[in-house]
């Protein structure tokens, strides 16, 4: 028997399937079509690492499944090639970006080929293609000319080391995401996105899909809507009024103080000239600041006196204007009123010597007495005091009275307001999509034409970025001056680029069309595709390109270019693979794992795959494992093994019926099983499933007493191996084909099918996890208590040893399907 060799086989079946094309897409075709999108990757010069492997992996064995159940299946891949990651490794490595971009894709095609997914590589492109970004910029400027796009000074989120300005969503814990650098605040004339335009649509459209409420509340919470009231405070001496959102307006008999973020663009109007120093002072040094240590709960309330007073517009009495670092200019207004009954502001008050009072006590007597102390700071709703005609109102209805009596004076009004900003979208940067603007001293910016598009990057010597703000474009003046579309006089070209994100918010559409010179998709693909079935990613992207895509779609989709509402139906986040050591890989820590490597070394692609989806639950973040190599590459051995034994031995006798429908019972329940783990996204169990069906074989085989009927085992054996396929494409389609003497592809035939008479009730498979990661499987009778399995799986060896000398936090039983030993 020829010895199971992953090198012998899986770069001939990569070949083979290259060369037939058979995971290619049709379009318009009359099966049911299924879209599967994972992320595509940055081509940076370090190529896949183990956790590009488990998301396209995960990708790759839910199309073949999709694939072998009758749909046209759509499996496709691209590289998101612009953007700082791969400009810093071409500054790094001193290469141009270009050369860089097509020597790192290159290096990624090999490795994703090497895996064996199931690509349509037809439909590739890089989102540095000219032939693509004429399509970016061309979406710009149809959002440019709805007027969704503006350009404004602005203090934006700006990273010293990379010298750029940053959205938002860019910034994790005041550090900017890809470099992990403190981010500084900059005035800047910046481009920017109207997508709190949308913060409405980007909210109920989550009702309409199927986001885990993980990614789906993540959004939420960015977005952050919250109702209450936008009230008017005019500066005493002054015409100037200060605008402030709150939604606790039942307290206001309690303002104390008006505090604006530094940023505010009234205090230079504002602030008494005596105290303008101080000010100044207090300002500059707030601009060393990131965003999150000013709101550090813990830190000390430092702020300075303005010198101005405001008018309460409830009771007209005179308040102080300060200056505080917790105020951001980027929330609500910049501006907020500081009372007794926040935390924050209570203790603002208490550090300045601020005069406070109490507006809001609880019911109960015993907390009011402490609350009108000031003994205790009361937050919630309760009862008014101190607050006039409003007097023993409840703070909800207060809210609404004080609410209507102040907008009767003009003072306030009802609002709704967002903790979502608009997308600063300008980079300042030389490896992004020339933002397709020019600015006429006469007319203003104006749209370049769309038979001129695309603006194309400019060949460059120097492409670091400045130090000044400006991006390396502007030094080029062939670039920089061409004349107004409008007036054919001088005018200067826009020289800001496009963040990364631009083209990655709509890149999943051009798949569907991907070399059309003449539209940026056919309107009759997009009604046949639709949109993204099911779209898998990392947990890290959801306030990013996920949010920023669906506000792309969301717009496309009321210009009547696109056929539905939302870009994907379903979303999926999987986890994290750490290094072996547990820690986040890094170069820097060498523990990153390169699946080349395993690939290489003898295990192949097959036993990468399996041990990559067996590993842990696919959303689980989870530290590498090398050693379950071991345990998948012996699997494979085994079915190779299994697979030449059925077919080397003989047929001893007729099979029984009883003994027929043994074997036949047997893989019903594991076709049923794989099927409905697939479905569910169970991929480990699906594994462990057919693991544990592989030994229930061996065991019936090596029984000599049996009578061994070849046709049986050869019908069973093959459904077995349509099932293993998608998690192990190269061994299964060489038993398929070669040992089996199927014409066809394996990966073209159909799901296998199973009589449901045939299911067995009597017993399960129960999961056993310690931290979440499987440690052994029991085949149990169905209905089996929580006690019982416990006291079973804790006397077992395979789990004890993962205890031992640990104790156990938590138990999670799941019936007839999973325990899990927290520890």
């Amino acid at each position: 028997m020829k010895r199971y060799n992953p090198k012998d086989i899986e770069t001939k079946w990569q070949k083979v399937w290259q060369e037939d094309k058979i995971y290619q897409a049709i379009d318009f075709a009359e099966k049911k079509k299924f879209v599967m999108l994972t992320e595509f990757p940055y081509p940076s010069g370090s190529g896949i690492h183990i956790g590009h492997t488990r998301e396209y992996t995960i990708g790759d064995i839910l199309a073949r499944y999709k694939r072998m159940n009758g749909y046209n299946v759509l499996f496709p891949m691209g590289f998101d090639a612009f953007g700082l990651p791969t400009e810093n490794y071409a500054i790094k490595n001193k290469v141009s970006p270009i050369k860089a971009t097509d020597d790192n894709v290159a290096i990624f095609e090999t490795q994703l080929k090497s895996l064996g997914l199931s690509i349509d590589w037809q439909r590739t492109f890089k989102t540095s293609d000219p032939s693509y970004y004429k399509w970016t910029q061309w979406l710009f400027l149809r959002f440019f000319k709805a007027g969704l796009v503006y350009q404004d000074e602005t203090f934006i989120n700006w990273c010293p080391f990379c010298k750029t300005g940053l959205a938002n969503e860019e910034v994790i814990n005041g550090r900017h995401e890809r470099c992990d650098t403190l981010v500084e605040k900059k005035l800047l004339k910046q481009w920017i996105m109207r997508i709190t335009d949308y913060a409405d649509r980007l909210i109920e459209g989550l009702k309409t899909v199927d986001y885990p409420s993980k990614i789906a509340d993540q959004q939420i919470n960015w977005i952050g809507r919250s109702n209450g009231a936008q009230i008017k405070f005019n500066v005493s001496g002054s015409d100037k009024i200060i605008e402030v959102f709150s939604t606790r307006i039942d307290t206001i008999y309690s303002a104390a103080c008006l505090i604006l973020a530094p940023e505010h663009p009234m205090i230079k109007d504002i602030v008494n000239p005596k105290h303008k120093q101080t000010v100044n002072d207090y300002i500059n040094s707030v601009k060393l600041k990131s965003e999150i240590d000013r709101q550090n709960i813990d830190k000390d309330r430092t702020g300075v006196f303005s010198g101005a007073y405001a008018i309460n517009p409830i009771n007209s009495k005179l308040i102080p204007i300060w200056i505080a670092d917790f105020v951001l200019v980027n929330y609500g207004t910049g501006a907020v009123f500081g009372d007794i009954h926040d935390e924050r502001d209570a203790t603002f008050l208490k550090t300045h010597n601020i005069d406070a009072t109490v507006s809001v006590v609880p019911k109960d007597q015993q907390l009011r007495d402490k609350v009108v102390s000031m003994t205790d700071i009361y937050t919630e709703d309760g009862y008014l005091i101190n607050s006039e005609r409003f007097d023993g109102l409840t703070s909800a209805k207060a809210r609404e009275e004080i609410l209507e009596y102040l907008v009767s004076k003009g003072q306030a009004q009802k609002k709704v307001n967002y903790r979502l900003r608009d997308w600063i979208f300008s980079r300042q940067h030389y490896w992004g999509e020339p933002i397709p603007i020019i600015h006429c001293p006469e007319h203003g910016a104006v749209a370049v034409p769309d038979e001129d598009l695309p603006v194309e990057l400019p060949p460059v010597d120097k492409y670091e970025p400045t130090d000044n703000g400006q991006s390396p474009l502007s030094l080029i003046d062939s670039f920089v001056n061409t004349k107004c579309p409008i007036c054919q006089q001088p005018a200067k070209r826009e020289t800001d680029t496009m963040p990364n994100w631009a083209g990655s918010s709509w890149y999943y559409l051009r798949y569907f069309d991907a070399h059309n010179d003449l539209s940026f998709a056919d309107k009759d693909k997009l009604d046949y595709w639709q949109n993204v079935d099911l779209y898998l990613g990392g947990m890290e992207h959801t306030t990013l390109h996920l949010l920023y895509s669906r506000f792309w779609h969301q717009f496309l989709y009321d210009q009547k270019m696109v056929p539905t509402p939302e870009p994907y139906q379903a979303r999926r986040g999987q986890g994290i693979i750490l290094g072996p050591d547990g820690l986040k890989m890094s170069k820097s820590k060498g523990n990153v794992v390169n699946p080349s490597d395993i690939i290489e070394s003898g295990y192949g692609a097959d036993s990468l795959r399996l041990a990559i989806a067996f590993i842990a639950p696919y959303d689980l973040t989870t530290p590498w494992n090398p050693e379950i190599l071991g345990g998948t590459y012996r699997y494979l051995n085994r079915v190779w093994v299994l697979v030449d034994q059925i077919i080397l031995r003989d047929s001893n006798q007729s099979v029984s019926e009883q003994e027929d429908k043994n074997i036949k019972q047997i893989m019903a329940n594991l076709i049923n099983k794989v099927g409905n783990d697939i479905e569910l996204m169970n991929f480990n169990t699906a594994i462990a499933a057919l693991m544990e069906t592989l030994n229930g074989f061996y065991k019936i085989f090596n029984d000599v007493a049996i009578n061994f009927n070849k046709d049986i085992w050869l019908d069973a054996i093959s459904q077995y191996i349509k099932l293993l396929a998608i998690f192990a494409p190269h061994i299964s389609e060489e038993i398929w084909r070669q040992k089996l003497n199927n014409k066809d592809s394996v990966h073209l035939s159909t799901w296998p099918v199973f009589n449901k008479n045939l299911l067995s009730t009597d017993n399960i498979t129960i999961i056993a996890q310690v931290n979440g990661k499987m440690r052994a499987t029991f085949i149990l009778p169905t209905g089996t208590g929580q006690e019982e399995i416990t006291k079973l799986v804790l006397n077992d060896q395979r789990v004890a040893k993962f205890i031992d000398q640990k104790s156990i936090k938590k138990t999670i039983f799941v019936k007839d399907k999973i325990i899990n030993f927290v520890v």
